[in-house]
C-alpha cells in the first residue's frame, strides 16, 4: 500500500493547495510573537523616582530644569533614587532654591530616607503594565510573575493540548486554541487590575504555544519529504517577521492596552480562514480513518491540478534591558534571525541535523560568554558577539521544532513535540527571574547562565539520531530503527548484483 509521501510525490509535494495552507499558517506563526516576547514592550520599565508632594510646585517656583530637580530632591542614581525618598515636607516655604536641603541637615546623606508612599513618577510618554500597576521596587517581582505565568501556561498546555490534538485531530485543536487565545487577549487588554490581567495572560499561555506548534505540525504533514524541511524553517521565519512588525506596532502604540488589543484582534480573522483548512491526512490514516483521508487527498490533488494514483526569550528580554532605544534594538536583533534561517536551509540537507544543531548551541553559548569579557568601549566587537549569539540561539530554536517533528510517529507526534517543548517552558518560567533579578547583582550575570546552558545543550544534541532524508515515522518501530541504522551503518555489506543481458526462459 502506498504511503502518504508516495501519493504526495505524485500529486504534488508543494503545489497550490499546500502553498495556500502554508501561507495561512505562517500568519499564525507571526501572530504568536507578541505573546512569546511581548513582555519587552508590555512590561517596559522606564526610569522612575518617588512621587513627592510639593516637589513639582517647588520646581516651578524655582525655575529648575529636570536635571536640577533630580539633583536637589532625589537621594541618588540607581535603586536608591528609584525606590527611596527624603522624608522632607517639600511644601515648606523656607526651602531655598539654591540648596533646599542645606538647612535640614549638615549633608544630604544624614537626611532620613523612606519608601515611596505616594507612588512614582515615570519618565515616559507612554504606558506599560509596570507604570500602570507600579510593578517596581518591592513589587518588581510581580513583573517576573507576569511573564512566568505565560510560560506556566505553555508548560501545562503543551502536554494537555498535545494529547487532545493526537486524539481528536489537528484542525479542531487549532480552531479552539485560536478562539481562546483571541478572547483572553482582548480580556487582558481591558483588565481592571493586575490579578485579572495575570489570569488572562496565563490562559493565553495555555493555548497559544500549543496552537503555534499544531500549525507547524499540520503544515509538515501536508507537504512531501523534499519540502518538509523548507516549510518548517520558513514557518519559523514568519515568527521573525512578526518580531519586526511587533517593533513597528509597539513604536506607533506606546500604550500597552492599545498595543495588546491591536496584536490580538487579527486572531479572530484567522478563525474564518482556518475553518477551511482540512484535517491532516496523515493523522486520519493513523486513526484508521483511511476513507476520509483519501477524500482529503483527492481535494489536495484537485487543488494542485494533479491526478490521484491507485518540532529565546532570555536573550531578547536581556536585550530589552540593555538597549538605549528599545524599538531599534529589538528591530535590529530580529534581522539577525534571517541569515540564521538561511544557514539552516543551506546546511541541514548537506551536513545533516545533528552537527549544525550542536554547533549553533555552542556558538550561542560561546558568544554569550565572550560578551561578558568584552569592554564597553569595543562596541563593534560587542555587537558582533551579540549577533553571533542571537544567530546561534535562533538556529538552535528553529531546529528543535524541525527535528522533534521528525523523531515522533504520527499518532503521538503532537504530544511528543509539545511535551518536549514543555521542557523549554520550564526554562521560560525561570527566565524572567534570572534576567530581571540577576541583572541587579551583575548586569552580565544572565549571559553567563545562558552560556553554560548553551554549551551543555550543544554536547547533548550529539546523542540524538540523525533524521536527514528520512520520511516521517508512522510507528514506534520506525523511530527505534533510526538509531539502529545510524549505529550499524558502517557494518553493512553491499553486494553488487549484475543484471543479465538476456531474459531467462
Amino acid at each position: 500500500m502506498p504511503t502518504v509521501d508516495d501519493i504526495l510525490e505524485h500529486i504534488g509535494e508543494f503545489n497550490f493547495f499546500q502553498k495556500q495552507t502554508f501561507f495561512l499558517l505562517c500568519l499564525l506563526s507571526a501572530a504568536f510573537t507578541p505573546i512569546y516576547v511581548g513582555i519587552v514592550f508590555l512590561g517596559f520599565t522606564p526610569d522612575h523616582r518617588c512621587r513627592s508632594p510639593g516637589v513639582a510646585e517647588l520646581s516651578r517656583r524655582c525655575g529648575w530644569s529636570l536635571a536640577e530637580e533630580l539633583n536637589y530632591t532625589v537621594p541618588g542614581p540607581g535603586p536608591e533614587g528609584q525606590c527611596l525618598r527624603y522624608k522632607v515636607d517639600w511644601n515648606q516655604s523656607a526651602l531655598s532654591c539654591l540648596d533646599p536641603l542645606a538647612g535640614l541637615a549638615a549633608n544630604g546623606s544624614a537626611l532620613p530616607l523612606g519608601p515611596c508612599v505616594q507612588g512614582w513618577v515615570y519618565d515616559t510618554s507612554g504606558s506599560s503594565i509596570v507604570t500602570e500597576f507600579n510593578l517596581v521596587c518591592a513589587d518588581s517581582w510581580m513583573l517576573d510573575l507576569f511573564q512566568s505565568a505565560v510560560n506556566v501556561g505553555f508548560f501545562i498546555g503543551s502536554m494537555s493540548i498535545g494529547y487532545i490534538a493526537d486524539r481528536f485531530g489537528r484542525k479542531l485543536c487549532l480552531l479552539i486554541t485560536i478562539l481562546i487565545n483571541a478572547s483572553s487577549g482582548v480580556l487582558m487588554a481591558i483588565s481592571p487590575n493586575y490579578t485579572w490581567m495575570l489570569i488572562f495572560r496565563l490562559i493565553q499561555g495555555l493555548v497559544s504555544k500549543a496552537g503555534w506548534l499544531i500549525g507547524y505540525i499540520l503544515i509538515t504533514e501536508f507537504v512531501g519529504l523534499r519540502y518538509r524541511r523548507t516549510v518548517g524553517i520558513v514557518y519559523q521565519v514568519a515568527f521573525t517577521v512578526g518580531l519586526l512588525v511587533l517593533a513597528g506596532v509597539a513604536y506607533a502604540l506606546p500604550h500597552w492596552r492599545w498595543l495588546q488589543l491591536t496584536v490580538t484582534l487579527p486572531n479572530f480573522c484567522f478563525l474564518l480562514y482556518y475553518w477551511c483548512v482540512p484535517e491532516s491526512p496523515r493523522w486520519l490514516i493513523s486513526q484508521n480513518k483511511n476513507a476520509k483521508a483519501m477524500k482529503i487527498i483527492k481535494h489536495i490533488a484537485k487543488k494542485n491540478g494533479k491526478p490521484l494514483p491507485g518540532s529565546l526569550q532570555g536573550l531578547i528580554m536581556h536585550m530589552g534591558l540593555a538597549g538605549s532605544n528599545i524599538y531599534l534594538d529589538f528591530f535590529y536583533s530580529a534581522l539577525v534571525e534571517f541569515p540564521a534561517a538561511f544557514l539552516i536551509i543551506l546546511t541541514i540537507d548537506r551536513i545533516g541535523r545533528r552537527y549544525p544543531w550542536a554547533i549553533s548551541n555552542m556558538v550561542a553559548g560561546a558568544a554569550c560568554l565572550a560578551s561578558v569579557f568584552i569592554p564597553e568601549d569595543l562596541h563593534w566587537l560587542r555587537v558582533t558577539a551579540a549577533c553571533l549569539g542571537r544567530m546561534g540561539i535562533t538556529m538552535a530554536y528553529e531546529m528543535v521544532c524541525l527535528v522533534n517533528a521528525e523523531l515522533y510517529p504520527t499518532f503521538i507526534r503532537n504530544l511528543g513535540v509539545l511535551v518536549c517543548s514543555s521542557m523549554c517552558d520550564v526554562g521560560g518560567i525561570l527566565t524572567p527571574f534570572l534576567v530581571y533579578r540577576l541583572t541587579d547583582i551583575w548586569h552580565e550575570l544572565p549571559l553567563v547562565v545562558f552560556a553554560v546552558v548553551g554549551l551543555i545543550a550543544g554536547g547533548l544534541v550529539l546523542l540524538l539520531p540523525e533524521t536527514k532524508g528520512r520520511t516521517l515515522p508512522e510507528t514506534i518501530e520506525e523511530v527505534e530503527n533510526m538509531k539502529r541504522s545510524g549505529t550499524n551503518k558502517e557494518k553493512m555489506i553491499y553486494i553488487e548484483v549484475k543484471k543479465l543481458d538476456t531474459p531467462l526462459n
